[in-house]
Formats: structure tokens, sequence, C-alpha cells
């Protein structure tokens, strides 16, 4: 069982959030579907980067195409991004699992990596976390045996056209020492570290029996989700200046069109709730809606909450599917919640999104979704962005 705490979690609903990034809870979880091997998609290309912890393998596969302009008053396609705080596979299978999902369902997901998942803590003091103690972390560091099967997802993940972005390390939330409290400076730091843990994964383990994961991190890291969603207002200064193109880290986002200041704004948002008004779209929040501050609350509860779940995740797509064609972000994690559930309601959500009575879906990560965004015209994104919740795209400006 691994570690957390809910001091200082704030998951209540529409302006609040709780971004738990523990990845693996449970060791009870789904099978490892979609097993991966030590050498998946080795390439002649390969360059070792530093000391070969990544390499630089050439462009990345099961990218989409070159996007196209929409014209005035075309309809946009609608877009959706499933994306996960942590991930770290500690062998409840849950990464593997939703990696053969994407597959089935032609998706591309952005994995927000923990760079002290790839850290053996037995090398914890290289890690000097600002206003903390060195070597300190809310979240638990992973076993070798851990820390290898996270290396080879990445690595499979990013062949297989996903994003890896960063959940920066060790996911402080209170006190003192809490991200809301961290500088710009601080920020760059924590970047900083989390990049070498990263490109260095092999000095600091020691493994020589892993391929290196197959790109450029100072290339493909371009954007970030915050612990508990919070400190982004000094987060983004950094951000910029490091040339980021986005940051997930709002909470009490709308299902409107998303705005540019900089970078991209890309916010979990209020999506319907069964029972309820609105919530948080993001598994911790849905949640804790449920059993509050326990994650496993009573098991009789767990059907109805399962369905709960998916049907808030399918009403939020419905309503932006039919409306204004705002694109829907969900946010998870890979843990086991109540047996399980939310992995199940995400899975059920895929494959109502990705059924194809639904025509123009397209399932991306955060990054495919900044290119399709610069590729339009300012005015007709201004259009888009006119918009309301619900309110039906007509294609008049």
């Amino acid at each position: 069982m691994r570690k957390f705490s809910r001091r200082g979690i704030f998951g209540l609903g529409i302006g609040a959030a709780a971004a738990l990034s523990v990845a693996g809870c449970s060791t009870s979880g789904s099978s490892g579907s979609g097993k991966v091997g030590t050498n998946p998609g080795k390439t002649a290309k390969s360059k070792p980067i530093g000391d070969g912890s990544t390499a630089y393998t050439g462009k990345q596969p099961h990218q989409p195409p070159t996007p196209e302009k929409l014209k005035p008053g075309q309809k946009p396609p609608q877009f959706v991004v499933f994306s996960w705080d942590g991930a770290g596979e500690v062998g409840n299978g849950l990464f593997p699992r939703f990696r053969k999902i994407a597959r089935d369902h032609n998706a591309s997901m952005t994995f927000f990596l923990s760079g002290l998942y790839l850290l053996p803590e037995s090398k914890k003091r290289l890690y000097r976390p600002p206003n903390n103690p060195v070597g300190a972390s809310a979240i638990d560091y992973l076993t070798n045996d851990h820390i290898k099967e996270t290396l080879k997802n990445l690595r499979a993940a990013w062949l297989e056209g996903h994003e890896i972005g960063t959940h920066f390390n060790g996911h402080f939330c209170d006190g003192t020492g809490s991200v809301e409290h961290w500088t710009p400076a601080q920020w760059d730091s924590e970047i900083e570290q989390a990049m070498d843990f990263v490109t260095k994964w092999r000095t600091n383990t020691g493994f020589t029996d892993l391929e290196p994961l197959p790109f450029d991190y100072s290339k493909e890291l371009v954007g970030s989700r915050t612990p508990c969603l919070k400190g982004q207002q000094n987060l983004l200064p950094t951000a910029r200046k490091r040339g980021w193109r986005y940051d997930a880290s709002s909470p009490g986002g709308l299902q409107v069109w998303p705005t540019k200041q900089g970078i991209w704004d890309f916010p979990l948002q209020s999506i319907p709730f069964p029972g309820h008004s609105e919530t948080l779209s993001m598994d911790f929040n849905l949640m804790f809606n449920q059993s509050k501050n326990s994650t496993k609350g009573p098991p009789a509860n767990y059907p109805g909450w399962r369905k709960q779940a998916a049907d808030a995740y399918i009403a939020g797509f419905q309503r932006a599917y039919e409306t204004n064609r705002a694109p829907l972000f969900v946010g998870n994690h890979f843990e086991q919640w109540n047996g399980g559930i939310y992995m199940d309601a995400v899975e059920e959500a895929i494959k109502h999104i990705g059924d194809e009575k639904h025509k123009d879906v397209r399932m991306v990560s955060f990054r495919q979704l900044c290119d399709w965004l610069d590729a339009q015209d300012p005015q007709v994104l201004a259009s888009l962005r006119g918009l309301g919740v619900g309110q039906q795209f007509t294609g008049r400006g």
C-alpha cells in the first residue's frame, strides 16, 4: 500500500481538485495486458544522449497528420484528452492496461511522469526539493523492480504515440513546503531535477538490461500538471521561459475552448455528475464525492458508483460533442480506489467516445492538441471561445 496524505487535498467540486499522484495505491488490480519487453521498437537510428538513459530515435511514430485550418463556420473536431498523473507502474497492470485500451481505440494520451519514480530510494539524497529536507517526498520512492516496469512502459508508450509530460517530483501539497509557496526560481530547480532523474536513470540505478527512453527529453517535455493543482501562478513564468507549450494545472475550468497567455491553459473541467450538480473531471474528485476521504468505501456501493462515474465522463463528452465542441480534459491516476471502479469507468468512457457513431472525434495528447490549436486562424479560435458551456455551434461568428 502506497502512502498518501489527505491533508491539504481539496477535491470537493468545481473550484477545487486533488491531484494525488501516487502511482499504485493497491497491488490488487487488473492483469497486465499489453505487456512490454526490454527491447520494444529498437531502431537503427538510435543515438544515445548523455549516459544513454535517453536516445534520439527520429520522429515519434503514430502521430496525426499535419493539422488543417478550419474554414470560417466549419464545425471543429471533438478533441478529448485523457491524462495520467504520476505515470508509474507498480505491478497492478494499469499502465499497460490503458496502453492497450488506447491502441484498441486509436487514442493518444499524456502521461505526466513524476521524475522521482525513476530515482532509487538509495539515491534519494540527490533530490533537493524546494523548502523541504534533502531527499524528502510526499509520495513513496519506487522499488527497483517497479522503476524497471515504469521505464519499460514509458518507452513503449512513446513509441505508440503518447506524450511524456511532467508531474514534477515530490508532490508536496501541505504546509510551508507546499508547491503553492514555491517561487519561479524554485519551480525551475524542481523542473531541472525532474529532467535529471529522467535523463540519468542509467547512472542512478545502474541498470544495464533496459533500452533507453527513445526521446530527447529536453525536446519532448513541453507541458505539466502540478501536484494537487497548486502553484500554477509562479510556475507559469518558468514554463514560458523554458518554451513550454501548455500547462494543465488549472482547477475548476468550464467546458469551453481554451485560452492562451504565452502558453495554452488546459484546465480540468466541471462536468455533469449524476445525482449531484457538477464535479471536476478527475477520478479523485469523483471518488471524493462518493466516499469522501476513504479510498475504500463499502463494496456494496461499487457497482452504482462505477456507473455514476462512467456516466459523468460520458455526460461531459456528450455535452461538448453535441454543442460547442470544446475539448474535454480528463485527469486520472493509476489507482485502485474503491475497488478500481474509476479505472473501469475511464475504460467505459473511452469505449463510448471511440464508438464509430461519433464522427470526427479525436482522442489526442495535450501536445497534439497544441499542434492543432496553433495551426488555426486566431479569429476562428476567438469565435469558438465565444461559445458558452452547452451553447450550440451554429457556424456563425
